[in-house]
């Protein structure tokens, strides 16, 4: 429905945020991490990451660490190759946001990609034969 004047337009068939309950949502935060030199130290590295999106007000519900590996485009001569390691919690899109400012100026983490994670498939039900 369109009012005359200088109101915002507002179809009523779609509904607000708030009612479709996306307060919190959850995504899947893959790092790189760069650890040029320092592979001791990874562990150390993935539990302060832990702790910092924990305490921007993320619920973490998995981290998984996977295993180094080499770039299949060099972006940067002095970093060739990197640990990657997957987040998935549970955040409001705000907060999403922060933490993808707030990583981007730590030296640690080379990549940040933020998705929403997709819900799991449901089990198919075995059939009777």
């Amino acid at each position: 429905r369109y009012s005359e004047g200088n109101e915002r337009f507002q179809w009523d068939g779609c509904p607000s945020r708030t009612q479709r309950n996306e307060s919190v949502r959850k995504y899947e935060g893959l790092f790189i991490l760069n650890t040029a030199g320092r592979e001791e130290g990874l562990k150390e590295s993935i539990d302060r990451l832990t702790a910092e999106i924990a305490k921007l007000g993320c619920k973490i519900e998995t981290v998984q660490k996977m295993e180094k590996k080499a770039f299949s485009r060099v972006a940067d001569k002095k970093v060739k190759d990197g640990y990657y390691v997957n987040f998935i919690f549970e955040a409001d899109p705000a907060v999403a946001v922060k933490l993808t400012n707030h990583f981007d100026l730590d030296d640690e983490v080379f990549r940040l990609m933020l998705t929403h994670a997709s819900a799991p498939a449901p089990a198919a039900a075995p059939t009777a034969a």
